[in-house]
């Protein structure tokens, strides 16, 4: 029964561990994966509940809902958490969506793994059934869920269309978990396939972002830096940034222009803050709370809304505040 238990419950955290050392930007935060964590459990238990009706009231045989129906019931509830956390500015990049993705994943497989064994440990000798539900059906519910937030993540910081975007990531998760549940008759196999597929598609993209991550960081920094040292002497309309909001001043009143450049003046602030936070994370120094940076977001929220949508808008192309730039600030937040 031990041994049991460990095969099916400890391969698929094992690799989740190892996931988190990979995130040598140490982009993942602690709350979040334990809400990840949560929601994978709470998922499992919405998974049961909507399989079994589905099953009992419409009649369907096992083989038509385990290829067909199950795949989609659970991937949509597992990608949910994924979705809010991406249109909260929660996830930057591929890596900390990819450890998100895995981690809920790695819960549903937990939690389903605790109920299999409590029914069907005694009746079921076979230990490659075990071995299958623990190197091969885990990992296949962390993978799906990984790659899904790769996908979509990806695509969202090519700045392609979300709708699109969220359509072939689920299509490819409710794909692959579809695929398994109909290798399930060769176990041996299906695990093989899993183990191999999986983690080495994770590891590359991991290995991929991080590089692109350290360029984004590189040129951003530098760039930051430059222009706010222009604005603190005055010289900021030397900027291209400072140019564009000469060009466009006339259609705005004169106190919202001052509101634009306070804004820009302490987003860019805190964008290189952030970024420092990045970069000391990586090369493992402590980095300490700093008291200023609550009441600075607040201050930046106080802007937001004093500029309106039409300066907001009219500032996003110069500041490039897109889906990840955004997501530093949500970063920082987090760390005070």
């Amino acid at each position: 029964m031990i041994l049991k238990v460990l095969i099916c419950l400890s391969p698929v955290f094992l690799l989740l561990l190892l996931f988190l050392f990979l995130d040598s930007l140490r982009l993942v935060n602690k709350t979040i994966l334990v809400v990840c964590l949560g929601w994978g459990i709470l998922s499992a238990a919405l998974s049961f509940f909507s399989n079994t009706f589905l099953i009992r009231h419409y009649g369907l045989s096992f083989d038509l809902f385990s290829g067909y129906i199950a795949p989609v019931v659970e991937e949509v509830l597992k990608m949910m958490l994924i979705l809010v956390l991406i249109k909260t500015s929660k996830i930057g990049f591929m890596i900390d969506g990819a450890i998100y993705g895995f981690s809920i994943g790695a819960a549903f497989s937990l939690a389903e793994n605790i109920f299999y064994l409590m029914n069907y440990a005694s009746a079921e000798p076979n230990l490659m059934v075990w071995i299958t539900r623990g190197f091969g059906t885990a990992v296949m519910h962390g993978g799906t869920t990984a790659i899904f937030a790769i996908l979509i993540i990806s695509s969202l910081n090519r700045q392609a269309f979300f709708g699109f975007a969220l359509l072939y990531g689920a299509v490819a998760a409710v794909f692959i978990h579809a695929c398994f549940n109909a290798l399930t008759a060769w176990p041996v196999f299906a695990t093989v396939f899993i183990l191999t597929v999986i983690p080495l598609a994770l590891v590359m993209s991991f290995q991929f972002n991080e590089n692109a991550i350290r360029k984004w960081l590189e040129m951003e920094f530098d760039s930051e830096v430059s222009m706010l040292t222009m604005i603190r002497k005055g010289r900021f309309s030397e900027t291209r940034t400072g140019q564009y909001l000469l060009s466009i001043r006339n259609h705005f009143p004169a106190e919202v222009v001052f509101d634009l450049y306070c804004f820009i003046s302490l987003y860019t602030e805190l964008s290189i803050k952030a970024k420092s936070i990045m970069m000391l994370r990586e090369n493992d120094f402590v980095v300490s709370p700093d008291p200023e940076i609550q009441s600075k977001l607040k201050e930046l929220k106080s802007l937001r809304k004093q500029i309106g949508n039409s300066g907001y808008l009219a500032i996003a192309p110069v500041l490039r505040m897109n889906r990840k730039d955004l997501w530093k600030l949500s970063m920082l937040s987090s760390e005070n």
